[in-house]
């Protein structure tokens, strides 16, 4: 009923920087938890970054400082801005809704209702 589609993915130099774009349809997103996880070849995947439905943000320690994660709700999408990018950051990225409406606290992973089918991103050096 709702998909997510991850866009904006691409292979960058380490230092580099790329774009992460999901855009929802079916359901908007406006009152729900958004986040971004990315699984590396050969890992599990790992959470990156969530933004709530007040837009409070939390990220992975590894990506503090690097990573901006924000949400348009006008366009019903979230956008994960990657900075400084390291050749660990290489994986599958992808997007997840937590419906559960104005969830007071940021949901675990399993706690996700629907994923994106994800964009890699590939990070040279």
């Amino acid at each position: 009923q709702v998909q997510l589609l991850e866009s904006g993915g691409g292979l960058v130099q380490a230092g580099g920087s790329l774009r992460l774009s999901c855009a929802a349809s079916g359901r908007t997103l406006s009152n729900y938890f958004m986040g971004w996880f990315r699984q590396a070849p050969g890992k599990e995947r790992e959470f990156v970054a969530l933004i709530s439905w007040s837009g409070t943000t939390y990220y992975a320690d590894s990506v503090k400082g690097r990573f901006t994660i924000s949400r348009d709700n006008a366009k019903n999408s979230v956008y994960l801005q990657m900075n400084s990018l390291k050749p660990e950051d290489t994986g599958v990225y992808y997007c997840a809704v937590d419906f559960m409406k104005y969830r007071g606290r940021p949901p675990t992973s399993n706690e996700y209702d629907y994923w994106g089918q994800g964009t890699q991103v590939t990070v040279s050096s």
